[in-house]
């Protein structure tokens, strides 16, 4: 049951930008409402009494962390709009652990080993290839398909220092998630108003656009309580199988056509994904 549980994280936070683009609105939407329906999981757990404001460093890092996530998530919204979810999801996820991993690794010491240092670079290896074969471009693609993927590609980085960031920064102060959760709701709420305060957005999409927000609070707190049940290990590495929800959620419930040759390189990369993914988990435990 405990692993069962400890898979729902990924579950959710899959089918977060797969409800954003089914219910619409555009980006700027999106991220307002998805940040604010982060929001209101954040104020049930300040009503139910686990949030705590007697210490300024979880205050601080949860706001920070929060407006640095809306970040990362407001581009990967953008990334979806120009090339879609199947194409931005695996190429997302595998930078995110890839800067992650590397952050930890370089300036946290979390590779102490050479075993460590040799299941991280392999990782790495894993993760590049894996990224690259879900990249693969199809026979018949149009020139402005490939226009738009050169487009994409700066604005993942970006939405990737905006997910690094807010992962690397509670590490550094070595602040716990539940504590920090409502703060970084806050924060979120901020990021997401700042990202679409110049552009033109309505009551009605931001209101649907809640419901991904909502889910994606709800997988965190499945994440803080299969943690300790599962171990850290295996509650990270069975939350990157988000990858597959949502790319195959883009492929099969949002009809994002790819050829033969595009779905094996998918298949195959994301297969090397999450088997970076798990030795990552391993080597944090």
């Amino acid at each position: 049951m405990d692993l069962l549980i400890a898979l729902l994280p990924a579950l959710f936070w899959g089918s977060v930008v797969l409800i954003n683009v089914l219910v619409g609105g555009g980006p700027y939407n999106q991220i307002r409402g998805t940040t604010f329906g982060a929001l209101i999981i954040g104020i049930l757990l300040l009503l139910t009494g686990n949030t705590k404001f007697d210490d300024p460093i979880v205050i601080i890092v949860g706001l920070i962390s929060g407006a640095f996530w809306a970040l990362g998530q407001g581009y990967q919204l953008k990334s979806v709009s120009l090339i879609g979810v199947s194409k931005t999801m695996p190429i997302s996820t595998g930078l995110q652990l890839v800067g992650t991993t590397l952050f930890s690794a370089i300036f946290l010491g979390e590779w102490s080993t050479g075993t460590q240092v040799i299941l991280g670079l392999v990782a790495m290896i894993l993760l590049v290839g894996g990224i690259a074969l879900t990249s693969i471009k199809g026979k018949n693609e149009a020139s402005e398909s490939t226009k738009n993927f050169g487009k994409a590609i700066p604005i993942l980085l970006i939405s990737t220092v905006g997910y690094v960031v807010y992962v690397v920064v509670a590490q550094i102060f070595g602040v716990d998630g539940m504590n920090a959760l409502f703060f970084q709701s806050i924060g979120m709420a901020i990021g997401g108003l700042i990202l679409s305060a110049k552009h033109e957005t309505t009551i009605r999409s931001t209101v649907w656009n809640l419901i991904p927000g909502v889910i994606w609070g709800i997988g965190n707190l499945f994440m803080f309580y299969s943690q300790p049940k599962v171990g850290v290990a295996t509650s990270f590495s069975f939350s990157q199988l988000l990858v597959i929800v949502s790319t195959l959620g883009g492929i099969f419930l949002l009809g994002e056509r790819k050829d033969k040759r595009q779905m094996i390189g998918i298949w195959t990369g994301i297969i090397l994904i999450v088997i970076a993914a798990f030795v990552l988990g391993n080597i944090k435990a």
